[in-house]
């Protein structure tokens, strides 16, 4: 198949999502067209199935901001006709969903026919997409889109409470490459870079939003630390960063805690990594978790939104109520204090992380592309 992904190109989730989702679909002999504004962080390999096509917004003064699902829609119309393009996925309501609609409409003013896949991802639909200058918007989008996934139930359920759907909404969950997990990869002598040898190495990884409940990560290791020699390793960049960091020097523990920002090494990290804390206000999937728990990294999370679905509770690690710092650092406690213990969180961590393996998930959504098309050839 000739598969069209419309995705963010940021660090962010959804974007790595699609951007897996297109590398392992080109692996298996489907030609893949990516359009965004910028080549995706996580694209690695531009080769004969892969292919970028860049959407450029030319400025002009008139507009305070640049109209880009305009462009957006323009691209879809030119790399749809040039490359013959069979299906167009588009990961984020908000605008690709819209800009894939109306693409679609063009497109039909001359004789093409294209269905439409639409995967909503959580802030699209939780945040963003509910606010009411949005929200019709994203209602028209989805109930127009041929097939609608979402990668949680639990984000299913939102989004059938807080919009007028009509379309089926099937749950397909995000997944993992755990060939790219593997520690073997990396060097002992590597993990001296980020801690002593008696030291615990306890990690996050977000986009550091308020969401992400930055404090409460802090706060936690603050209280682990007390208890057992340990460094934290702060993976991204966002606006409570720099709170994140004024709070590490209130505290004294700036020496222990180590900002990293955004980068291309997160499976390095992880490797050497004992724990992982995602105390997150609302998590649709929790990716970062299962990255984290891919690599062998037993999780403390909340128990909000789609983590329960990802992290099982006494098994890959633990879930508290949200904001319950106490819980989470005894949990975190009751997992590093013995080392056998903590052996065994995480082999369960990787087992767990296998039910979402790459290769499960992807025929899924093969699956559904096929059936678009039939559905659409049908009427």
């Amino acid at each position: 198949m000739k598969i069209a992904i419309v995705c963010y190109p940021t660090f962010g989730g959804s974007g790595v999502v699609a951007t897996e989702l297109g590398t392992e679909l080109a692996r298996r002999g489907h030609e893949i067209h990516f359009i965004t504004y910028k080549q995706p962080v996580r694209l690695e390999l531009l080769a004969n199935h892969i292919h970028f096509h860049e959407v450029h917004v030319p400025e002009y003064p008139l507009f305070k901001y640049q109209p880009y699902e305009l462009a957006l829609s323009s691209k879809l119309v030119d790399v749809v006709k040039l490359h013959k393009i069979e299906v167009l996925h588009v990961h984020y309501a908000i605008p690709h969903a819209y800009a894939g609609y109306m693409a679609k409409k063009m497109l039909e003013e001359e004789g093409f026919t294209l269905p439409m896949v639409t995967t909503l991802h959580g802030t699209d639909i939780t945040l963003v997409g509910n606010h009411p200058f949005y929200k019709p918007a994203v209602t028209f989008s989805i109930n127009k889109s041929d097939v609608v996934t979402s990668v949680s139930q639990s984000l299913k359920e939102d989004t059938l409470r807080l919009f007028d759907i009509r379309t089926p909404i099937e749950v397909v969950p995000n997944f993992i490459n755990l060939e790219k997990h593997l520690q073997s990869e990396y060097s002992e002598c590597q993990r001296e870079i980020m801690a002593d040898e008696d030291e615990f190495i306890v990690t996050h990884v977000s986009n550091f939003r308020k969401v992400k409940r930055i404090d409460d990560v802090v706060k936690v290791f603050y209280e682990i630390q007390k208890k057992l020699p340990a460094k934290l390793i702060m993976v991204g960049e966002g606006p409570e960063k720099e709170v994140a960091e004024d709070t590490c020097h209130e505290l004294g523990i700036e020496e222990k805690v180590i900002f990293l920002g955004n980068s291309d090494e997160v499976y390095k990290i992880l490797c050497f990594t004992d724990l992982f804390l995602l105390p997150s206000e609302k998590e649709s999937f929790g990716l970062a978790a299962l990255e984290a728990m891919a690599c062998g990294v037993p999780v403390i999370s909340t128990n909000t939104g789609g983590l329960p679905e990802v992290n099982q509770q006494g098994v890959s690690g633990y879930l508290s109520k949200v904001g319950d710092v106490d819980d989470m650092t005894q949990n975190a406690l009751k997992i590093l204090s013995d080392k056998t213990t903590l052996e065994n969180f995480k082999k369960q961590a990787r087992k767990t992380a296998s039910q979402f393996d790459i290769h499960k998930i992807v025929p899924v959504y093969e699956k559904l592309y096929i059936q678009s098309i039939n559905n659409l050839n049908s009427k």
